[in-house]
């Protein structure tokens, strides 16, 4: 029997409901738990028990001055738990994948040279059943907050409780399979949960964040804030100039400095990261030695760019970095929410329409390559494999509709001639819309409805309105207005997050370990909730249970084999219109930046770097 499908909360819950459950809840026998340093997806963690450090840094790495990060947008915020402040908080307090959790931190770290292990940090140990129907935390009696204040198991439960009333939409969801929460001696917390959790549920928690109870009002908790706020991470929050910069100080007494999970991490004494308004004002601060990294995503940037002073003369790096992550799929979304892209019959034609070949060639230099998979250049993408019985299976269980060459692996996105004005694939995407009603009443395509086909895209910088402006002209080859609209970043925020848009240009993120964050991206439950991930608005049963499956599965295998299958149903659904993707990671850097020899497997971690220590006296 199919458990039930991962859903969000439609409301909030009376924080007596949240806590503890309303009925009686008899614990799972936990025949088999004893309490562990680390937990794993599937299988096993890489690293024992008393490992030394994670094997991608530079546990040597030398201590002090102070980094300069550029970051385009602004923010008006410091708490990053809240919905309200969630697009506008600054960056590094907490959950920030380029830097680091500076503020903040969660039970347990999770290690980027793995697919999805979670190591020990706040709670010192972790314990479930192979089941997994509970899990339980045993925190390190040495973790405190940076006011000098313990960390104990009422600030877990005050969290959790925090996370549900006011948190991200993810958090809520993430704890939904919790019925009961309770404290276990001096030290634990321990999470009972119904038959709703999967595999992920006790990873999903166990990187939830603690927060200091004492130091928060809870009535005014869900406002926004610009005053420091106080957590057990490895800084302080020391100036703030809102929507311009924020300086994070090393707190001296942070109380796990000393742990292996955190040598060869956070090697500065001071951190500080600049807004910028502009994409060329902030690589300008970059060239001038204002910030210190700059991280490239645009091929011709990357050719062109960096024939500055500092480059020439070898005091600014370019490098390239290779990850074993799948590549993340960059796309033109459609918002399916609008009537003129409810037919996936005409999401499908619209998609034949991106000339890529022409793009690549007259943009970019022929810098990019093709993206086709969700997941793609991994074992988990479906593209150029056959399904398996395994997969078929699963497909057939969740009535997925998947096209007959994404089944069989030879689907591949529409190649074109490159000359910009391909007639064969012009001739086939117009035979597609008309199989689905529309035809020329005039130079216009119509609708049965008797409108044109129109559309917005709706785009947040230069670089995205390029390539929107490519695909626009050959729309407007057979008949199809698209208009390009270019806002500032706040509307731009604003509208994406109230799904306010017919079309705009997004990036998913990829990882070897995909789960309950889908249910964000492409979950039924999540179309109708603002400031989740859902932009397409897809609602598909099929989708649901396929969800379900990935975060159910045991062996590495069975869940190879169940994200292939909901690969091939979210390409089947023609959402998007995949665009392009780099083969490498490419970072300039001042050459006193540092990093360690080893590359982890999801990339470069900004967080492992540092400073030449013959710099802090010259720069």
């Amino acid at each position: 029997m199919r458990t039930t499908p991962l859903a969000l909360p439609r409301m909030r819950f009376a924080a007596s409901v949240l806590l503890v459950c309303a009925t009686a809840f008899s614990f799972v026998s936990a025949a088999g738990a004893e309490p562990m340093h680390a937990i794993a997806m599937q299988g096993e963690p890489a690293l024992p028990a008393g490992f030394d450090h994670l094997p991608y840094v530079n546990p040597d790495a030398p201590q002090g001055g102070t980094m300069h990060y550029g970051f385009f947008g602004t923010f008006d915020n410091l708490n990053p738990i809240i919905v309200k402040g969630a697009l506008t908080t600054a960056r590094g307090i907490w959950l920030d994948r380029d830097i680091g959790n500076l503020v903040f931190e969660p039970l347990m770290q999770r290690s980027p040279d793995e697919p999805f292990t979670m190591y020990g940090l706040i709670a010192k140990t972790v314990e479930t059943d192979p089941d997994r129907t509970f899990v339980e935390f045993q925190l390190d009696p040495r973790a405190k907050f940076s006011d000098g204040v313990p960390v104990t198991p009422e600030d877990v439960i005050w969290t959790v409780k925090m996370l549900r009333e006011y948190g991200r939409p993810m958090y809520a969801n993430w704890l939904r399979p919790a019925v009961k929460i309770e404290k276990v001696g001096d030290d634990g917390v321990r999470f009972s949960f119904d038959d709703t959790a999967d595999r992920e549920t006790p990873l999903l928690i166990s990187g939830l964040p603690v927060l200091p109870k004492h130091a928060f009002d809870e009535k005014d908790f869900n406002n926004t804030t610009l005053q420091p706020v106080i957590g057990s991470g490895p800084y302080v929050i020391a100036d703030v100039k809102p929507g311009q910069q924020i300086t994070y100080k090393r707190n001296p007494d942070y109380w796990a400095k000393d742990l292996p999970i955190k040598q060869g991490i956070d090697n500065y004494d001071t951190i500080v990261i600049d807004y910028f308004r502009d994409p060329n004002a902030q690589f300008e601060a970059f060239k001038k030695g204002i910030t210190y990294v700059y991280a490239e995503g645009s091929p011709t940037h990357w050719k062109t760019a960096y024939d500055f002073p500092a480059a020439k003369n070898g005091e600014v790096v370019k490098e390239s970095f290779s990850s074993g992550a799948p590549s993340n799929m960059l796309a033109f979304v459609f918002n399916t929410r609008r009537p003129v892209f409810e037919d996936k019959a005409v999401r499908k034609a619209l998609a034949m329409l991106f000339d890529f070949e022409w793009a690549n060639k007259n943009l970019f230099d022929g810098a990019y390559a093709r993206t086709a998979s969700f997941f793609q250049n991994s074992e988990l993408s479906s593209v150029g494999k056959p399904a398996s019985a395994a997969e078929k299976a699963l497909l057939s269980q969740s009535h997925a509709d998947v096209e007959p060459d994404v089944m069989a692996g030879t689907y591949a996105p529409t190649v074109t001639d490159g000359s910009g004005s391909d007639r064969k694939v012009l001739a086939a995407a117009v035979r597609q819309l008309q199989s689905a009603g529309y035809d020329f009443k005039g130079r216009k395509l119509v609708g049965p409805d008797g409108n044109p086909l129109s559309f917005e895209i709706m785009v947040q910088s230069a670089d995205q309105e390029k390539i929107a402006l490519a695909y626009q002209r050959t729309l407007e080859r057979v008949g199809i207005d698209a208009s390009v609209r270019q806002v500032d970043d706040a509307q731009y925020q604003a509208r994406k997050n109230g799904f306010d848009f017919d079309m705009i240009i997004t990036t998913y993120s990829a990882s070897l370990s995909p789960g309950a964050e889908q249910v964000y991206r492409w979950g039924s439950a999540a179309k109708d909730v603002n400031g989740t991930f859902n932009y397409a608005g897809a609602a598909d049963p099929a989708l649901d249970a396929l969800i379900n499956d990935i975060v159910t599965t045991r062996s590495r295998e069975d869940f190879v084999m169940a994200v292939r299958a909901y690969d091939r149903a979210l390409i089947s659904g023609y959402y998007v219109v995949p665009l392009y993707h780099l083969p490498e990671q490419w970072l300039a850097r001042w050459r006193f930046i540092k990093h360690p020899e080893t590359t982890p497997l999801y990339g470069y971690q900004l967080s492992t770097f540092w400073r030449d220590p013959a710099s802090l006296t010259t720069n």
